[in-house]
């Protein structure tokens, strides 16, 4: 295949750093046109120089001199702001840009990207979270294509290659359970969130690990599905799957399932989505089947992760609810990391936020930014 030019935005986390690792692999065949960092321009400027990057973003605009300090002797464009962002994603030097980014600010450059008609790997679950309709929207006005990063929903789509036009009955999302999984509720009420970051088999960033614990990741994740592959919100199934080898399957209508497997290891959906329709090695563990004996399975348990409850709701009532649960979110996550609240008081504040929404049925993309702003002032009076 030709060389695949590649904008990551949010190079400096888990997923982008994973990204660079695939590209390190396979120089022949992509190029690093763009990388983005909100804060570390240490690392956001060695990846520049290591893979000859043309343009370099910080968003934080108090980074910026030190950015450009680090990178004075080099060809690089350094750049500040999501203005910029959104301005460097719809260069015609990109073919495929990686949404990376953690949270509600990866909408607006994912959703500049769609409307230039890129190739989207998206891995920023939060963009069609809170805008689901909309982006989808965008893309098919504007004939660009997302390709899904998260494990689970890059095994969906793996699945969907073999159902040859045939109408899907259910979508089985996977969950590993998180590091909670076997606790009781009262052992769970007062983990830290060092406790919390402690996932028995991936290796994620601080947010995302924390929705695992408390299966608002898996929240977010059916409500991507909805989208992603235009499926009701009751024909998504969640089960949980501590060994975390099967990433999701499809259920046809004469009872066949088509599961996609592999070792936990997030190389892979990203090589995927970098190299589709081919398939490239990525140096990941490869399965053992002797080895692994046994998969086991159970259904969630509501009572004891209610995140899980509160994003059913969410997407059943649509409109901007999606959208406020995870402002709510993201604020009571990071109130949670600094020790500020309990476990249990990040569901509290989600759900009071779900409640008191000012609803909106059909948001507009100025809709959305006001509600996450809105929510999120609410969420952080319900802490402080």
């Amino acid at each position: 295949m030709n060389k695949r030019r590649i904008a990551i935005l949010g190079s400096t986390g888990s997923i982008g750093t994973q990204t660079l690792d695939v590209v390190r692999q396979h120089r022949d065949l992509f190029q690093v046109e763009m990388i983005s960092a909100n804060n570390n321009v240490e690392m956001l400027a060695a990846q520049a120089r290591e893979f000859d990057v043309s343009d370099v973003v910080v968003c934080n605009e108090s980074r910026y001199e030190k950015l450009c300090g680090l990178l004075e002797d080099s060809d690089a464009k350094v750049w500040t702001g999501i203005d910029s962002l959104c301005s460097l994603v719809r260069s015609d030097s990109v073919d495929i840009v990686v949404g990376a980014m953690v949270g509600f600010s990866g909408l607006k450059p994912t959703l500049a990207a769609l409307e230039a008609g890129k190739i989207v790997a998206l891995a920023n679950k939060e963009t069609l979270v809170a805008a689901g309709a909309l982006v989808t929207r965008t893309m098919r006005e504007h004939g660009a294509v997302i390709l899904p990063v998260d494990s689970e929903h890059s095994a969906i789509f793996q699945c969907l290659l073999g159902a040859q036009g045939n109408a899907v009955e259910k979508i089985h999302l996977t969950a590993s359970g998180g590091p909670f999984r076997t606790w009781d509720r009262t052992r769970i009420a007062g983990a830290a969130a060092a406790d919390a970051l402690k996932h028995p088999n991936w290796d994620m960033g601080a947010k995302v690990t924390i929705d695992s614990a408390t299966m608002m990741n898996k929240g977010f994740e059916l409500i991507e599905a909805r989208w992603l592959f235009d499926v009701k919100p009751e024909n998504i199934n969640v089960v949980v799957h501590p060994e975390s080898i099967i990433h999701s399957m499809v259920e046809f209508e004469d009872g066949a399932v088509i599961a996609q497997l592999g070792c936990p290891d997030m190389r892979e959906p990203i090589g995927f989505a970098l190299a589709f329709p081919a398939r490239i090695t990525v140096g990941n563990k490869k399965l053992n089947f002797a080895e692994l004996g046994s998969l086991h399975f159970e259904a969630p348990d509501l009572g004891r992760f209610p995140n899980l409850r509160l994003a059913y709701e969410a997407i059943e009532r649509g409109g901007n609810a999606p959208c406020a649960l995870n402002a709510a979110n993201e604020v009571a996550v990071a109130a949670y990391l600094k020790g500020q609240i309990g476990f249990y008081d990040i569901s509290r504040i989600n759900e009071n936020c779900l409640r008191g929404l000012n609803f909106a049925a059909d948001p507009s993309v100025e809709d959305i930014f006001e509600t996450n702003a809105e929510v999120a002032r609410i969420a952080d009076g319900c802490i402080n």
